[in-house]
């Protein structure tokens, strides 16, 4: 076993839970049964990776069996790390057709074509994820498989979910998925965090949204216990609030994201005798909302009167644009205009 399959490998240990462990090389399906039975997952993980090597020296694993055991834990632990999403645009008229067989030969062509020495593995999940394990050299290096690209893409949709691409290998990589999926173009969907799942489930609207002719529905499923002593205003206000949050943000479970960012490019408002308000020059700043779970927490700010309604666009755009990166700037570019708009 080489030195980049055995550094790959005390790296999966190091991460694995140890009850995760024996399921996770399991699923790899190197080992056998026995073999399985006869590590000890009780003990240091130093002792398990001592063991666990002398058994891959023994079945001659070599280094795509390790990357195999690296892409199970991905798929496994989808959370690792900063996800970003792109969007595929302008599908021809065979984009629909691309199956998994298809696609994975195109991709592999192109990216080879492109890139002289590259490394690729697929994997098309029950869900229809197709996920793909890059792993770029140059013209004079083998694959770096210490640090591989992941990409996740859902045939038939035009969205793709990327994992630590540097700038580099960004052109070759989007050039393949575009060739390969029968699209035109590849842009940014502004759209990043570490929960895939989230990522997905907000591009692909996988939640439970709430349109404004539910009002009757949401009201009498959420409506609050009744108490003599509660104003029927009161109970109406809270009414709105929550419908105005659920409209906004959805009801149930929902996305986990981390955080929004909103880049400010605009004017100074306040009052005309302040000497800032006659600047042309743009204020400029970042403004950035953290939280577990973003989505949550701005919606039971809402449902609980927290924050006025209506929900500002500044934050329902969020789910209704799907994306948590926006710009702040002016909609009309001239020194006069006062309001600010969201652009991409």
């Amino acid at each position: 076993m080489d030195e980049q399959a055995l550094a790959i490998l005390q790296r999966i240990l190091r991460k694995l839970p140890s009850k995760k462990t024996q399921r996770t090389l399991r699923t790899w399906g190197c080992l056998s049964a026995e073999q399985l039975e006869d590590l000890d997952f009780t003990q240091p993980k130093w002792l398990i990776l001592e063991n666990l090597v002398s058994k891959c020296e023994e079945n001659r694993l070599r280094l795509k069996d390790v990357t195999k055991l690296e892409m199970v834990y991905h798929m496994e632990n989808p959370n690792q790390g900063t996800w970003h999403a792109l969007k595929l645009a302008e599908a021809e008229d065979e984009a629909a057709s691309v199956d998994f067989t298809q696609f994975k030969e195109m991709f592999v062509s192109h990216l080879e074509d492109a890139v002289q020495h590259v490394s690729v593995r697929m994997k098309k999940q029950d869900d229809g994820a197709v996920w793909i394990r890059t792993a770029f050299g140059d013209n004079l290096t083998r694959p770096n498989h210490l640090k591989p690209t992941y990409a996740v893409h859902y045939l038939q949709t035009p969205y793709v979910f990327i994992l630590n691409l540097s700038a580099k290998h960004k052109p070759f990589l989007y050039q393949a998925l575009v060739l390969s999926t029968r699209h035109s173009a590849i842009n940014e969907a502004h759209l990043s965090g570490r929960s895939l799942t989230a990522l997905r489930d907000l591009l692909m609207k996988q939640y439970q949204q709430v349109f404004p002719n539910q009002d009757r529905t949401l009201k009498e499923r959420n409506a609050p216990p009744s108490h003599p002593n509660i104003d029927k205003e009161h109970v109406n206000i809270a009414e709105r609030s929550h419908q105005m949050a659920c409209e906004a943000f959805g009801d149930g479970a929902l996305p986990k994201l981390e955080s929004a960012v909103y880049k400010l490019k605009t004017r100074y408002r306040g009052s005309s005798e302040h000497t800032l308000a006659d600047r042309d020059e743009l204020f400029r700043g970042v403004v950035k909302f953290s939280s577990t779970n973003l989505l949550e927490s701005l919606r039971h700010c809402v449902s609980n009167s927290m924050a006025e309604g209506p929900v500002t666009p500044l934050f329902s755009s969020i789910t209704q644009q799907g994306r948590n990166y926006f710009v702040i700037t002016e909609k009309v570019p001239e020194a006069t205009s006062q309001t600010p708009a969201c652009t991409t």
